[in-house]
Parts: C-alpha cells; sequence; structure tokens
C-alpha cells in the first residue's frame, strides 16, 4: 500500500508570474509549500533566467496539464546580434562574433522564414534526451553529439522595437516544444551575424496570463492563508480548449468509475476529445461516441 502524500487535497492552478533565476521546478516547490498541497506540477518549463507566467497544476488538475502544454504561448524576447553563445543564451560563452548589423527590414524579411511549420533542434543545453541522458549533461562533459530537429508550429513572430544596433525585441506564438533560445541561433545565422536571447518572458500560455500572475513575494505573504486559496483557479480552467459536455448524475457515475458515460446533446461530433461536467465541475475528459463519453482521464473533485 503505497503512502499517503502529505498536505492537503486542493485541486486548481495558481498562475505564477516568475522570476529571473529559479527553475520551474523551484517555483512549483515554493507554491506547494504555500497552500499546503499534497500534489502539485506545472505545464510548461521555463529556463532559470526566464519570466513570466507559470501555472501551477494542483491535485487533480494535474491530469489537465497536457491540454496546457499543447496550447498556444506568447514571448517576448530580446536577441543580442553579433554574438553566438554554446548555450544560445546570455548566461553561456560567446564561441563567435561578427561585426555585421542587418538593419530593420532585412531582419523583417528573415522573420518570414520562421512562421508556420517549421523544423527546429533544441539547443544543446536543453532537457532533450539523447540515449537516455539529457542533452546538457552530455553538452557540460563536452561530449559529442547530435539533435535532430523537431516539428514546431509557429503562429506569428514579429520585430516590435530596436533599441540598438545590437539588440533585436522579438514577439512569438508558437505551439509545443518550441525553444525561443533557438529561434535567435538560427535567426542570427541567416542573417549571417550570429545571435542569442538576453531576456526571455513568457507573456501567456493557454488561457493562463503572465499579468495576473503572482510574484513570489505576494505568494509568501499570503502563504498558508484563506487569502491565497482565494487565487486558485478552477480546474477545468485547464480545459477550455475542449468542448464541455453536461452530463447527468447517472452518466457522472459511471464515468467517475471509468466507463462510458452518457452526455447530454450538443454540436460535438464523433470522435472528438471533450470534457464532461456535472453541475459545472469537471468529471471526465475522453472521446465522445454516439451520445456516450468514453473516458480518458477520470476527475475526483469530492
Amino acid at each position: 500500500m503505497g503512502r499517503k502524500r502529505k498536505g492537503r487535497d486542493i485541486s486548481g492552478w495558481l498562475v505564477v508570474d516568475k522570476p529571473a533565476g529559479l527553475t520551474s521546478t523551484a517555483v512549483v516547490n515554493k507554491v506547494r509549500w504555500a497552500l499546503d498541497a499534497n500534489k502539485a506540477g506545472h505545464a510548461g518549463t521555463l529556463d532559470p533566467e526566464a519570466t513570466g507566467v507559470l501555472a501551477v497544476a494542483l491535485g487533480e488538475a494535474t491530469k489537465t496539464v497536457p491540454y496546457i502544454t499543447d496550447a498556444l504561448k506568447a514571448y517576448r524576447f530580446t536577441i543580442r546580434l553579433g554574438q553566438a553563445t554554446n548555450t544560445d543564451d546570455a548566461e553561456g560563452q560567446v564561441i563567435a562574433t561578427s561585426d555585421i548589423r542587418p538593419d530593420d527590414a532585412t531582419i523583417k524579411e528573415a522573420l518570414h522564414a520562421f512562421v508556420g511549420d517549421v523544423m527546429q533542434v533544441p539547443p544543446r543545453f536543453s532537457a532533450v534526451k539523447i540515449d537516455g541522458e539529457r542533452a546538457y549533461k552530455l553538452a557540460r562533459d563536452d561530449e559529442e553529439f547530435e539533435i535532430a530537429a523537431r516539428p514546431l508550429w509557429v503562429e506569428e513572430l514579429v520585430m516590435t522595437d530596436r533599441p540598438d544596433a545590437d539588440h533585436v525585441v522579438l514577439e512569438m506564438t508558437c505551439g509545443k516544444g518550441g525553444y525561443v533560445r533557438s529561434i535567435a541561433r538560427d535567426l542570427g545565422e541567416a542573417l549571417g551575424c550570429h545571435a542569442h536571447v538576453v531576456t526571455l518572458r513568457r507573456v501567456w500560455s493557454g488561457p493562463f496570463e503572465a499579468t495576473d500572475g503572482l510574484t513570489l513575494d505576494q505568494i509568501d505573504a499570503m502563504a498558508r492563508t484563506p487569502d491565497l486559496d482565494a487565487h486558485v483557479l478552477p480546474l477545468e480552467t485547464g480545459l477550455t480548449d475542449l468542448p464541455e459536455l453536461r452530463c447527468t448524475p447517472e452518466g457522472a457515475a459511471r464515468l467517475r468509475n471509468g466507463n462510458p458515460g452518457m452526455v447530454l446533446a450538443s454540436d460535438v461530433e464523433y470522435g472528438d476529445e471533450a470534457w464532461a461536467s456535472l453541475d459545472g465541475r469537471a468529471v471526465a475528459v475522453g472521446i465522445y461516441k454516439a451520445g456516450e463519453l468514453h473516458p480518458s482521464r477520470v476527475f475526483n473533485q469530492d
């Protein structure tokens, strides 16, 4: 029999405006402590020096994390032209330099190649696994290895500012698995001048906005009080990209036991993924088939 986790059975989402200098895991641990929660996780890692929205899932909401990691996200970042680093950000060592500084029109034209369905090679200093080892560990050990390119959907990539000749501010909206550092590296190569990221902020992720996020100072000030509980968003917030189907109490009982349950008629098509609710609370996520939801995830919010 497994050991029961310590802490409260609390489910939902807490949006954090992550500061620079902390890992995403450290932020999750802070939130778990502050809410005395028995289970927590995050929806999409941010690099330690990155800031912005980090959505922390609590309890049963951790089952909805995939729907946030798969959702579109927006980033605002500044790149430094004329320098490539071994980490593709300002934390690394400069490995190449250039005196070339493209004009604004050239940069804007080059951005078109990075929009739509693109193939992207993750940074060498990343958590990608190579034969069971993290790429960043192999890179630190000066091992020779190759990382295969991966598909990425980039909805938008625009230049929003040019503070000086060396720096460019960009905003990107993309799908799952995008590496901003790779965008900076590859754009620098395309421009023939090298580049790396110097600042990075995730502006929003799925339904979560950085402007709605709590700072760690605010979390500390409200820790272990009802004031912090009041900022916890419902589990259902993580399901906003899926259609909702209402079910009867009988259907909900079947779904909670892992069986197909009857749902009320809607415009959801056969084979679509959806979530079933009873009195506004999520019961299960699954596949809709002929008046029933066939559950793949079941929520216990009693």
